[in-house]
């Protein structure tokens, strides 16, 4: 098959969850005879192929509201004028209002659908109901949605009445990474906590370093991440983070053995991300064989199962940060059992083989929805 994956920033992956799954995902369709052309934000000056991919780099107008936007334009515009492709892959419901173009050159269109972008504090009034609509666009005019967690499948489900896909993430593990980078940043294996996520609200990020700083836990936090338009919020973190020495930031690490080795030797991984599904971030540190205090959610719960720990707040939070302290043999044994359900459950080649199977499916014609209207089904009225 000629398959198209756009909607993301492209690969090599080193910004986040869409990225890694199309690298992962699209070398293994190459690998399985398959020809894959991956759309990617930036100037045409960069690699054209990449893992046996197909790498098509187009602008994009830097702006939080319509960078997504914009560049999906530009991507099916250059699409629809070259060669006809079997089948495409869509990232982001937020894309939508491009699929009735791809379906009428014959191109039937997968979605995946992303999490719950319009429950992000980032978007006001305009952007939710933007996010609200393309939800219902996705389901009336894909012929496949992907959900990469069971609550976004029920979501759906419960929502429209429409059928998904649930097509997960794989978990890289590691074992034995070193320590000779986070030597550089001052760290010991074991000795220190550690956070890793763009600074939105919905991840959490202020609520992990106030309960911290309110804490008396005695090893440092380290705090990986930024945000393109968040500058607000990320002044906020940074004065919650004001004149505490055990609070690191360390801004953007894009040096990927570098973050290997921060998710490897943490004592505990800190995650506070609560609306986009199942988390490659997460994902990566139960690989790593890290213990993990999440944001008390659905997504969190069903990846981590009963090995892990969950906050609802900084005071929580900071209880659950002095208990791993007091007992580092215990977080060791959770992270070797996290490390065990992410091997089991979370495999790249298990995840690229359902992907191939839904194209196949889709390139010879058939759906996997039943053409819902794309209409919300009326809320159940409260009991009294």
């Amino acid at each position: 098959m000629r398959i198209a994956m756009l909607g993301t920033r492209g690969v090599p992956a080193c910004y986040g969850g869409f990225e890694t799954a199309v690298e992962e995902i699209g070398q293994r369709l190459v690998g399985s005879g398959h020809e894959v052309t991956v759309y990617c934000r930036g100037s045409a000056d960069r690699p054209t192929h990449h893992l046996g991919m197909d790498l098509v780099h187009l602008p994009a107008v830097h702006s939080r509201s319509v960078e997504t936007l914009s560049h999906t334009a530009l991507s099916v515009a250059h699409l629809l004028a070259g060669p006809r492709h079997d089948v495409a892959i869509v990232f982001n419901a937020a894309n939508a209002p491009f699929l009735p173009a791809l379906r009428a050159r014959g191109i039937p269109v997968a979605v995946h659908v992303d999490g719950l972008e319009w429950r992000r504090a980032k978007w006001n009034g305009a952007g939710r109901h933007y996010y609200r609509t393309a939800e219902c666009l996705a389901v009336r005019w894909a012929d496949a949605l992907i959900a990469d967690a069971e609550g976004i499948a029920d979501y759906y489900r419960e929502e429209f009445g429409a059928a998904t896909e649930l097509l997960s993430y794989g978990a890289p593990l590691q074992f034995d990474v070193g320590a000779d980078r986070i030597a550089e940043l001052g760290l010991d294996a074991r000795r220190y906590h550690l956070v890793v996520a763009r600074f939105e609200p919905e991840n959490h990020v202020l609520e992990i370093v106030s309960g911290y700083h309110r804490s008396d836990a005695s090893l440092p936090l380290v705090v990986v991440g930024s945000a393109p338009y968040s500058d607000d919020y990320t002044a906020r973190i940074r004065a919650a983070a004001q004149d505490d020495p055990r609070i690191m930031m360390l801004g953007g690490v894009w040096d990927q053995a570098q973050l290997d080795e921060l998710y490897g030797n943490a004592l505990t991984y800190l995650h506070g991300h609560s609306v986009g599904g199942t988390n490659p971030s997460l994902l990566r540190a139960m690989g790593a064989g890290t213990s993990v205090i999440a944001f008390d959610v659905v997504f969190n719960r069903e990846v981590l199962g009963a090995d892990g720990e969950f906050f609802t707040d900084g005071r929580a939070l900071a209880s659950l940060v002095r208990a791993a302290e007091a007992a580092p043999l215990r977080q060791l044994a959770l992270g070797e059992r996290l490390r065990a359900r992410a091997a089991s459950r979370y495999q790249w080649d298990e995840v690229a083989t359902g992907y191939e199977h839904l194209l196949k499916r889709l390139s010879a014609g058939q759906t996997t929805q039943t053409r819902p209207s794309g209409h919300r089904r009326p809320s159940p009225r409260p009991r009294r």
